[in-house]
């Protein structure tokens, strides 16, 4: 168990922060923590006496513990008009809601269909000018036959795996208004897709169904439970190759979903340490092939992490470095990845405070958007324990806040390569950063890329071959790609290749931007090795090139800026964006 350690020259008091509990539960054990105070950085003069502070959680805040859906999926092989239950529902084209002159559909499927419900599904879709576009739907309510309801629902034009995502969050929306407690769901041109791509479909329609079924309700005074039981999943085939994708989807579902309640959690509640102790957690869940590590303040600045501290040197929340390792249960390893994820629970900006209309101070909760993705993977990889692939999950966890303990605009951080600068301690401190670079700090808001350069050089020690980091890190890159695109920087073209397809396996949408080193120009100190950013113009671009300098040029490393798609504007919650996707490329690098 990790440890607080306040130390002065009297005393030294340790109390223990991470408590084995669920992850709802972990809140409460955590109501009544100690926080410590240390001075800012490893300066010269030591520590200044330290301060313990206990307190309730802020406003009192409990989250109520909610479960999961649980949905039983089967793939079956019968007649769609023999079927009974609560919903039939059938994915449609606009090819498949084509007709004959007659008026009268052409899909063979929907002329079943039809003609077992006497007419009365061609007869509402011409009424409702239902068309099979992507978002519409149509439900008819039929008392005496054997499904209460028959559903067409809008594929659009084409028929990809976010269609047939969003087909189940469509029949899961209309299971949650008609309390449904069984569902069957197929399509109308089944037929067409090819065997090899029918269990994926499966899987995708499954994924949807999962996540609109959920809600994270573990806030709000009432709520209700779920009806949905049970799907099944027609004309796709059946065997054990669909049951695998379907299990998939249920494991994968299950990383995207703590992914959503971390992000959702605010600030008062998923401090540093909760975080930390939801790592502990699932390595406790799957303690065959996960380990933990939670590095305290003092065993950080053993390893000199200068730069992380400083971020986290003004809140009363204490930082915790969070190492999570898989190994497979075979035990060969062929290839050693890491997972890195921006970990920063609240992010007031520092003494560059956050400000004026469009500074989303108000949703900075989710600034630990990248290490809810890096966890939530690391959940379902818990689940699939896929083989000869070792993966480090790193998260450097801490507030910026402001206090007079906090960084300022100014402020140099100094490497232990063996020297330091010594600056007047009148306008500045000196920290240790754990690489042989030291840079000025001007702008205490660009403080994400400081957290993630001590976590990019640790995962570097560890051996990593291939790093990928996660970081809703610049709001440049939500004007350049607005808010469903994450930005992709790498300096390599076969882990660019990799992860695009990823990406296309989960349906998340990732665009590579450009490494321009000509823009490090604008990143370069006089009194330091560089500044932590370079101004409005290509600040996604220089954020990057500022991470690239703690990567060993001999590792493949990946920056994902994923300030656009952490967040759901209009559904005001998390998207648990980045889960599926970092699955997906750690399987593929396990094969």
């Amino acid at each position: 168990m990790a440890a607080i350690r306040v130390a002065s020259s009297s005393f030294t008091i340790r109390a223990s922060t991470l408590p084995s509990s669920s992850f709802s539960s972990s809140y409460s054990n955590f109501s009544a923590s100690v926080f410590t105070k240390f001075e800012f950085g490893l300066s010269w003069r030591g520590m200044r006496m330290a301060h313990s502070i206990t307190r309730a959680a802020l406003g009192l805040t409990q989250p109520k513990q909610i479960d999961p859906p649980k949905i039983a999926f089967s793939a079956k092989e019968i007649d769609l008009v023999e079927w009974k239950g609560d919903i039939l529902a059938v994915g449609v084209t606009e090819k498949d809601m084509e007709r004959d002159e007659n008026s009268a559909f052409k899909n063979v499927i929907l002329q079943k269909l039809d003609l077992h419900l006497g007419g009365l599904l061609s007869e509402t879709s011409s009424e409702e000018d239902f068309t099979g576009k992507a978002g519409q739907s149509t439900v008819l309510r039929l008392p005496g036959v054997g499904s209460k309801r028959v559903g067409l629902i809008g594929l659009g034009g084409a028929s990809a795996r976010t269609a047939y995502r969003s087909l189940g969050e469509s029949v899961a929306a209309a299971a949650k208004s008609s309390r449904a407690s069984n569902v069957a769901i197929t399509l109308a041109s089944s037929e067409g897709i090819a065997a090899e791509l029918k269990p994926s479909t499966a899987s995708a329609i499954a994924t949807g169904a999962i996540l609109g079924t959920f809600d994270d309700n573990r806030f709000k005074s009432e709520s209700k439970k779920p009806a949905l039981q049970s799907i099944d999943i027609l004309g796709l085939g059946i065997g054990p190759e669909i049951d695998k994708k379907l299990k998939y989807a249920e494991d994968v579902c299950s990383g995207i979903i703590l992914g959503k309640e971390l992000v959702n959690a605010p600030a008062n509640v998923l401090t540093p340490g909760v975080l930390a102790e939801e790592a502990t957690r699932i390595a406790s869940d799957h303690s065959d092939v996960f380990t933990v590590k939670i590095l305290d303040e003092e065993q950080c600045k053993e390893l000199k992490m200068g730069s992380f501290l400083a971020v986290g040197a003004a809140s009363c929340n204490p930082p915790h470095f969070i190492h999570l390792c898989y190994k497979p249960p075979g035990g060969t390893v062929r290839t050693k990845l890491a997972l890195v994820g921006k970990g920063l629970t609240f992010d007031c900006g520092g003494y560059n405070i956050k400000t004026g209309p469009g500074c989303m101070i108000e949703l900075m909760k989710f600034d630990m958007g990248g290490s809810a993705a890096v966890l939530g993977a690391a959940k379902s990889l818990g689940k699939i324990k896929p083989d000869g692939v070792e993966v480090h999950f790193i998260v450097a966890a801490c507030e910026n806040m402001i206090s007079g303990t906090g960084m300022r605009p100014g402020d140099i951080l100094t490497a232990s390569n063996g020297k330091t600068i010594e600056i007047d301690i009148g306008h500045t401190n000196i920290l240790d950063l754990d690489k042989g670079i030291n840079y000025k700090v001007n702008n205490t808001d660009a403080e994400g890329r400081l957290t993630l350069a001590d976590a990019l050089v640790y995962a570097c020690n560890q051996g990593a071959e291939k790093i990928v980091d996660l970081a809703t890190l610049t709001g440049a890159c939500i004007v350049a790609l607005g808010p469903s695109i994450a930005g992709v920087f790498t300096p390599s073209d076969d882990l660019a290749e990799e992860m695009s397809r990823a990406s296309e396996n989960s349906g998340e949408k990732l665009w590579r931007l450009p490494l321009e080193e000509a823009y490090w120009e604008s990143m370069k100190s006089g009194v330091a090795d560089m500044v932590n950013t370079g101004g409005r113009q290509g600040g996604a671009i220089t954020a990057a090139l500022f991470l690239k300098q703690f990567v060993d040029e001999k590792v493949q490393w990946m920056h994902i800026d994923m300030a656009g798609p952490v967040w759901n504007d209009k559904k005001k919650s998390a998207t648990g964006f980045g889960v599926s996707t970092l699955v997906e490329w750690v399987i593929k690098n396990s094969s």
